[in-house]
């Protein structure tokens, strides 16, 4: 029984084991034999594993760093890094963290993380609620690599599939509210309620929002959070028409609001509230609107909400897309990205995000929000859970969590219950006080395994309905409640003379009219679609992103895999916390595992996005100096080098934006940087660093600005958004940052989603811990601070499963190799362009960090600029690197350690034959109007056109180099976008078909077709006006057919629906 129990003939690499049968005795009284079975049990070489997850992230392999290494001039990967990274920052010592483990390994561990996360059927509400995820939708579009690992649709030319899924989400929201206007999605509802006061304050300058007190609680404290640092008085109030409100910029209602409440007023609010010019915000819940009126047919300026429980899973309060409207005249100040319609070069439609002067990287400390990641992955899915479902089957959805509702109160009544309501209806939410003790009620709660919302008075309780709720749901609600009747009896006493649809508040106006949303009923033409759209998209699954600060990195799937878990995905954000055992264990790890890579003492998990993470260290920044009586100072200092969105969120933390010079190497410029501080002393709160800088290099004085911050008083806020090359390497906390934020879609592998989620967490040093962001009803987030910056508590808490598998399977030491490897791939592809375009910024040792760019100037006389090359790296298979930022007619290369040598090689001699390209039109073998570059990119509907009037081959446009196969090309969705006309000539919904014809006419050739027509029309004289006449007469007598064929099919599905709503109303 001592014996090594394995079979003489079973083998591991090219040992036999069996010689390693032995007794335990030989071990023990033979040192050289036990010295020597030591060393079997603890090699890799005698034992290996099947792969490292490292092996897996990080592309070049060995064989290819040596190349790589010897191409730069080096002998060694860690010369690169001490040519990169100054000697007085770098780190000498290994990362405190567990070694890295396998990815099986990895999902046991996290299996038994989730198994300490408890599922209750939850019925809490507050703008949270459970919701069938259509498994088409989870598998192909939440699942799909295809659409998460998509970048922000700035390129609109592959971007075509999401872009028109956006578009379709904005539909969507503008048809459910009545609104005219809606972006593409916000972070959350809370935040959204936060950026419409701020819009409120830009129109009229006034100081005082009003709020009504029945918004949700998260809400209500978003936005004062947001009000204190732009000095705008939140007054939390009842808001009646009787209310004054001529000093108030704006006011918000929530509509139903969180008691679940339908206000009758808000049509007379509205109209008063318009009289003192005071802008009405509305909050909504989009499926009550299926079947109430909707704020924009109530005199609402702007609508906003979240979208979750449209097919996005809890996942314990987030990512979610909220949702923003407004009418036309406000278009030109809402925050966040919207999509709009325009036409490429050939007059085709085409989609493209709109008004981007608007972008704060663009207006910088004059933009009117820091929003940068959205939530585009989440707004897709809520956009097709409508596709999926389509008007009717929203509004079937809507009934029946209604006519549950009404099933509830009836017996919540029969019970002894007084239903909390002042205007007696309400859609999906009661509130209830009991005559029963409030223990009792507990304790049945409990027992059932059912969450209530229990309200701080401990007098009443609240109960939110979703779609997922079965009759044996409501019969198990019912006992909790002490009503004796089942559901089938009580739905019997239902009269159809009460409850919403009975109300002058039901809905009269259609929705989703367009044929999107009436067209893909069946699985079959669902996933069609879906896989239509998504071949227009370049992504990750196609090559690399090389976007400049963005870090378009490898989403593993194993990290990816436990998102959809249900122990992850459906807890409520605001279920009891010793229900989220696992959650808090996952937190508690990723917070110390975040913080000892950035040698912070203290991390906060709740903003989500990297404009959020800005947003809280500032404001963090702001609160501590408030604390030690220095809340006068104001300015902000933010190098030329600094991320665009810095000077917008310093501006939204109430400082005032100082810019700082840069050298021409990048650096800052010391002598200016002790100028200003020595002219602004007692007025600098922080200096905002990106580090290495957008530049692309490390600052070699990075330690002495900070000292020179601190010495005039101030704090450093240092951006992580390129922390993908100090991770293992160096860390802000050692040299001087006292907060910094990090981008967990970027540096630690959320995949962006085609424009979110993304996380932006801050770790902080000990003095600013107190004043983190805080969160009520969570002891262990009560800080001094105390208000929040996101609506949930943990943000985007379904997602940190990612960052934390990330640190784990590559471990201390697959950590450093990936920064060391993503320096290396930069400095490598730096190398080889060196000789064909100019390189704009290295550090003295002429070496970039991760990143570097390359300048267009050189070529501008001879017409050809960045977009012309970043155009035209379509037609070679590739998405753009960033363009004209932070210089502008550049382009700004990152390749991240995820690509392989092979990969970053295609794209480098994909720039060199561009560069021949740019020769040939400036040696004037081509036209400057006509080449490559210019009429770039090629779609296959233009290289497969007859007509070819272009000085080079279809080949050299569609298959510009070798590795461009048929097998592999992939195809731009449209020629180049028309960007001026889509502004001018501004559709952010879905067009009518009329409009798909409409705009084919507009272009040149059809415009000359329909000169030719009008020609031939002149000479046909009086007979031509006859057809035409008797053409007109024909189309009226066609829609009149229609119009009557649409009535009567319209009747037959109302009673259809009348027929369903009693099957409903029984409960069958």
């Amino acid at each position: 029984m001592h014996r090594l129990l394995l079979s003489s003939r079973q083998t591991f690499g090219r040992v036999s084991l069996k010689t390693l049968v032995a007794p335990p005795s030989t071990f023990l009284s033979a040192p050289s034999c036990q010295l020597t079975c030591t060393k079997v049990f603890s090699s890799d070489s005698k034992f290996p594993k099947s792969s490292s997850f490292a092996a897996r992230h990080i592309g070049p392999s060995t064989v290819d760093i040596r190349v790589m290494v010897n191409e730069v001039g080096l002998k060694s990967i860690d010369e690169i890094v001490q040519k990169a990274i100054p000697a007085s920052i770098r780190l000498t010592d290994e990362l405190k963290l567990d070694p890295a483990i396998g990815e099986h390994e990895l999902l046991s561990s996290l299996k038994e993380m989730a198994a300490e996360n408890q599922v209750w059927r939850t019925y809490i509400g507050m703008g949270y609620y459970n919701c069938f995820v259509p498994t088409v939708i989870q598998r192909n579009v939440l699942e799909n690599p295809g659409w998460i690992t998509q970048y922000t649709p700035y390129q609109a030319e592959i971007s075509q599939g999401r872009l028109e899924s956006l578009l379709n989400f904005q539909t969507m929201i503008c048809d459910l509210t009545a609104m005219e206007n809606a972006n593409a999605s916000l972070l959350d509802e809370g935040t959204a309620a936060a950026e419409a006061m701020a819009m409120c304050y830009r129109q009229n300058k006034r100081k005082s929002f009003l709020v009504d007190c029945k918004c949700h609680p998260q809400t209500i404290a978003v936005v004062q959070g947001r009000a204190e640092l732009f000095g705008i008085k939140v007054n939390v109030v009842d808001i009646t028409p009787d209310l004054d409100m001529h000093e108030a910029c704006g006011i918000l209602v929530q509509y139903p609001d969180t008691d679940g409440c339908v206000q009758t007023n808000l049509a007379q609010v509205a109209e008063l509230a318009k009289q003192k010019k005071t802008v009405v915000c509305v909050a909504t819940d989009l499926l009550a609107l299926t079947l109430l009126t909707p704020p924009g047919e109530l005199g609402a300026d702007v609508v906003l909400g979240s979208s979750q429980r449209f097919g996005v899973p809890l996942g314990y309060g987030g990512p979610h897309a909220a949702f923003f409207a407004a009418r036309k005249e406000f278009i030109r100040h809402m925050p966040g990205r919207m999509v709009g319609v325009t036409k490429d070069r050939h007059g085709n439609m085409a989609y493209r995000l709109a008004l981007q002067t608007r972008e704060q990287h663009i207006r910088r400390d004059k933009a009117t929000s820091n929003v940068c990641t959205a939530q585009a992955l989440l707004a897709n899915m809520s956009a097709m859970y409508a596709v999926y479902h389509g008007p009717r089957g929203l509004q079937r959805i809507g009934q029946r969590v209604h006519n549950f509702a009404r099933v509830l109160a009836k017996g919540a009544a029969e019970a002894g219950f007084e239903l909390v309501n002042p205007t007696g209806l309400y859609f999906d939410t009661l509130r209830l006080r009991p005559t029963k003790p409030m223990e009792e009620i507990r304790s049945r709660a409990a027992s059932a395994r059912i969450n209530l919302r229990f309200y701080d008075d401990r007098a009443t309780i609240g109960v939110a309905l979703d779609e997922t709720v079965s009759e044996a749901d409501m019969n198990d609600l019912l006992r909790v409640l002490g009503c004796k009747s089942s559901v089938a009896e009580l739905a019997e006493r239902l009269s159809p003379d009460e409850g919403l649809l009975a109300s002058p508040l039901a809905r009269q106006s259609n929705y989703l009219e367009h044929p999107v949303f009436n067209s893909y009923r069946t699985e079959t033409a669902m996933v069609r679609f879906l896989k239509r759209l998504e071949n227009r998209d370049l992504s990750l699954v196609h090559s690399m992103i090389p976007l400049g600060s963005c870090t378009m990195k490898l989403n593993a799937t194993t990290e990816l895999t436990p998102v959809s878990w249900p122990e992850f995905s459906q807890l409520h954000p605001f279920a009891p916390t010793d229900q989220a055992g696992g959650y808090r264990a996952l937190f508690q790890q990723l917070e110390a595992q975040l913080a000892e890579i950035t040698g912070f003492d203290a991390v906060s998990l709740q903003p989500n996005s990297g404009a959020q993470g800005e947003y809280a260290g500032l404001r963090t920044i702001m609160h501590y100096l408030d604390s030690i009586g220095q809340g006068h100072r104001k300015v902000c200092l933010i190098p030329m080098s600094a991320h665009g969105t810095n000077p917008a969120s310093a501006h939204m933390a109430g400082m005032k934006v100082e810019p700082v010079n840069v050298t021409r190497t990048g650096s800052i410029d010391m002598r200016h940087l002790l100028d200003l501080t020595e002219k602004l002393s007692d007025k600098i709160a922080a200096i905002m660093v990106t580090y290495p800088s957008t530049y692309g290099v490390f600052d070699p004085e990075i330690r002495e600005i900070c000292d020179v911050v601190h010495a005039a008083g101030g704090q450093v806020y240092l951006d992580g958004a390129n922390m993908n090359a100090q991770v293992g390497l160096c860390r802000p906390g050692d040299f001087g940052a006292d907060v910094s934020h990090l981008n967990l879609h970027k540096t630690f592998a959320i995949p962006h989603g085609g424009g979110g989620p993304g996380m932006g967490p801050i770790g902080v040093k000990k003095h600013l811990a107190p004043f983190l962001p805080g969160h009520a009803g969570h002891d262990h987030l009560n800080h001094l601070a105390k208000l929040p910056v996101s609506a949930a508590p943990y943000g985007s808490a379904s997602i940190l499963p990612i960052p934390w598998a990330y640190v784990r399977m590559l471990g201390p030491d697959g950590l450093r190799r990936a920064s060391e490897v993503a320096i290396l791939n930069a400095n490598y592809m730096m190398k080889r362009l060196e000789k064909y375009y100019k390189v704009e910024y290295r550090n003295e040792a002429g070496f970039c960090a991760h990143e570097f760019i390359i300048s267009m100037n050189e070529f501008r006389k001879s017409g050809i600029q960045a977009v012309d090359v970043s155009k035209r790296l379509m037609d070679y298979g590739f998405h753009s690197p960033t363009m004209s930022w932070p210089v502008e007619n550049s382009l700004m290369i990152e390749p991240t350690e995820s690509e392989s040598r092979d990969e970053c090689d295609r794209l480098v001699d994909a720039l060199i034959r561009i560069r021949a390209e740019i020769d040939d039109v400036v040696q004037g073998k081509l036209p400057s109007d006509d080449n490559p570059l210019k009429n770039a990119p090629h779609p296959q509907s233009m290289v497969c056109s007859s007509h070819w009037p272009h000085p080079y081959s279809r080949e050299l446009a569609a298959f510009p180099a070798p590795f461009v196969r048929p097998e592999n090309k992939f195809w731009p969705a449209c020629s180049r976008i028309d960007d001026r006309y889509g502004d001018m000539h501004l559709i952010c919904s879905c067009p009518p078909m009329s409009s798909y014809k409409a705009m084919a006419s507009s272009t040149g050739r059809l415009q000359s077709a329909e000169r030719a027509r009008s020609r031939d029309s002149s000479s046909s004289g009086s007979e031509q006006s006859a057809v035409q006449e008797k053409s007109k007469q024909s189309a009226r007598e066609c829609r009149k057919r229609k119009k009557l064929r649409y009535q009567t099919l319209e009747r037959t599905a109302r009673r259809e629906e009348r027929a369903i709503e009693v099957l409903y109303l029984q409960l069958d």
